[in-house]
């Protein structure tokens, strides 16, 4: 089996875990939310950081949609770059989301594993702190956002420029 061919199933594979785990996340975010407040708080503080963690974790689905389209489209699903990208972003993810989910971070710590998530490495350094939900902006930025770029990039240069999608 080749390396590109071996790509295809990892970065699906990533993908999927990646997805499942952020709509556990949307499913399960009480605790999160929780743990993003004073011991303390009031039912508006508790709406307004689920609020911030419900937008976030919309924003990443709605990025999950773009790189699932170029992928299943064929736009993307054998472009090397693309899949070594995606999957390492993705696997990194799923990995810093699962302790996101299991610890019960706070949900500014989101933002960071979207951020970093391809450096997962680091966040061992942060497994036992209790982050705010603002993190999830800053991973989200790095782990969905870049791969879907990308996809928007290989979008305009298959069906714009008329490039091969390899």
């Amino acid at each position: 089996m080749s390396a590109v061919s071996s790509l295809v199933p990892a970065r699906f594979l990533t993908i999927t875990a990646h997805l499942v785990i952020v709509i556990t996340i949307f499913w399960s975010r009480e605790n999160n939310v929780k743990a993003s407040l004073p011991l303390d708080f009031t039912q508006e503080e508790y709406e307004t950081e689920d609020r911030k963690l419900v937008v976030a974790l919309a924003v990443t689905l709605g990025l999950f949609a773009i790189e699932l389209a170029g992928f299943f489209s064929g736009v993307s699903m054998f472009n090397c770059s693309q899949g070594i990208l995606s999957t390492g972003v993705h696997a990194s993810a799923s990995v810093a989301l699962l302790f996101f989910l299991f610890e019960q971070w706070e949900c500014v710590i989101y933002w960071w594993i979207l951020a970093i998530c391809s450096a997962s490495v680091s966040l061992s350094f942060f497994v036992f702190e209790k982050w705010e939900c603002w993190t999830y902006w800053v991973i989200f930025s790095t782990c969905s956002v870049l791969p879907a770029f990308v996809e928007v990039l290989l979008f305009i240069a298959v069906f714009g420029l008329k490039k091969k999608p390899l």
